[in-house]
């Protein structure tokens, strides 16, 4: 065992060599050391647990590949791409909106260079960042004014907190939605200050509700629309414009979150007012997703009558929630798209997923199973069938958009396995497993990625790192 130990190369040489590897010479010496002693102390307990036994298996030549593979996995970025193979088009795991090139480019700019993030060219003065976009919103939406904070459930704390505190705010019961990571409307609304008031049941709700409900301690009247799930059969909903009515009665603001705001029309997709329609049915105040089936980056958007957005943006919770430049640069970049509907639905990427034509689906995933077949050869069966994408983000719940997957069933090894092994490769892929197959959506991927597709589930399935256990 003590000549096993032996055949243990010195930290240093190891080092120099590793140095001269280009993937690795620009990485910091003390992380590349720490990962050398791990890989080395790794070694020492097989020899000690009697897994290693054979000095050959210790040889420069093999050693040395297995440390560059760990030392490499070692050195990658925690946070990286994925290819998203799930069908999911808005996937909250997976970084939800893909940005346009052009968003991406506005991105580059604003870090790569000083920019009048808050100076106003104008006047050489300091300047306001929501200027960069509250003409478009206004323009896109209707609305008179405009703000943008990190992201949607800011934005209804803010607003609540702003026009609500220490205030009734009355909502129907069976909008008291629970959004991802198990935030729910009633825990922000009382982060908020505001008291909540929930009325009607659970699947009906009357105008009579809301109007029994009013009093001297109301502060707001509250729509939340339900985008992550439906409620079907015997239901009653009171609509924005009759609770716009009952507002101006008692001279109170109606406060509606879309949750997931849409700006463009998707064919085929109902059930999701525009944010427009929302304004022009007379919502006072109008909070909905960046990321979303808008298409952007992260952000919380809070659209509106001025005295009240104004009063919103006056609130000191405001700069502990602001948009930094570079959020601020993608969705300016995005909004001008959707100044064009036709040029949005084709430059965002979520929109064109989203409207991506079955036939075209059809012929994609053809390909993308010729590929396969010949890259797999006889470690795996492909073939393909019909079946349903998804929106994602909670948007169109009950909405299946029609596409057709490839299925990769593996010969050697369960499926399961095969789906745990391509978390692994570079870049790591994930798709769904059904039926006793790897599922692949030609919907959520790019045709130029379909070579790293077949490139990693090779790699999973017969490539060289396949016999390595690290």
């Amino acid at each position: 065992m003590s000549d096993l130990y032996r055949c243990l190369p010195a930290v240093d040489r190891v080092l120099d060599h590793l140095g001269k590897e280009p993937a690795l010479s620009l990485v910091p010496r003390p992380l590349l050391k720490d990962l050398v002693n791990t890989f080395l102390e790794l070694r020492r307990k097989d020899i000690a647990a009697g897994r290693i036994t054979d000095a050959r298996e210790l040889a420069e030549e093999r050693l040395y590949v297995d440390m560059q593979a760990f030392v490499r996995a070692g050195v990658a970025p925690r946070f990286r791409r994925v290819l998203n193979a799930t069908g999911v088009v808005v996937h909250t795991n997976l970084g939800r909106s893909l940005l346009a090139r052009e968003a991406v480019q506005a991105v580059n700019e604003a870090c790569a260079h000083y920019s009048n993030l808050e100076f106003d060219l104008r006047t050489g003065k300091r300047g306001s960042r929501y200027s960069h976009v509250e003409e478009l919103l206004r323009r896109i939406t209707g609305a008179e004014a405009a703000l943008v904070v990190n992201n949607n459930a800011a934005a209804v704390l803010l607003t609540l907190e702003t026009l609500a505190s220490g205030q009734e705010v009355i909502i129907s019961r069976g909008q008291l939605v629970e959004i991802g990571g198990s935030f729910r409307i009633p825990d922000v609304m009382a982060k908020s200050g505001a008291v909540l008031r929930e009325v009607g049941a659970t699947n009906r709700t009357h105008l009579y509700d809301y109007e029994q409900a009013v009093n001297e301690n109301t502060g707001a009247l509250m729509r939340v629309h339900t985008s992550n799930f439906r409620v079907i059969g015997f239901t009653k909903d009171v609509s924005l414009v009759e609770l716009r009515n009952l507002a101006d009665h008692h001279h109170l603001p109606v406060i509606e979150d879309l949750g997931s705001g849409a700006l463009v029309r998707l064919s085929g997709l109902d059930g999701e007012p525009l944010v427009q329609e929302v304004v022009r049915d007379g919502a006072d105040v109008v909070t909905f997703s960046g990321d979303k089936v808008l298409g952007g980056p992260q952000a919380g958007i809070i659209v509106g009558r001025t005295e009240y957005v104004e009063r919103i943006k006056r609130n000191p919770m405001n700069r502990a929630m602001r948009i930094d430049k570079m959020t601020l640069a993608a969705l300016e970049a995005t909004l001008r798209l959707c100044l064009d509907p036709e040029q949005a639905r084709q430059a965002v990427p979520t929109l064109r997923m989203i409207s991506t034509p079955f036939e075209t689906l059809k012929s994609r995933a053809g390909r993308l199973a010729r590929l396969l077949r010949t890259e797999l050869g006889e470690s795996a069966v492909v073939g393909t069938r019909k079946d349903e994408s998804r929106v994602g983000g909670g948007a169109f719940p009950e909405k299946g958009l029609p596409t057709v997957l490839v299925e990769v069933t593996p010969c050697s090894c369960s499926v399961d396995a095969l789906r745990d092994a391509l978390l692994h490769v570079d870049p790591p892929l994930v798709g769904r497993v059904e039926r006793g197959a790897l599922c692949l959506d030609p919907r959520t991927l790019e045709g130029e990625e379909f070579a790293l597709v077949a490139k990693a589930i090779k790699a999973a399935l017969i490539g060289p790192d396949s016999e390595f256990s690290f």
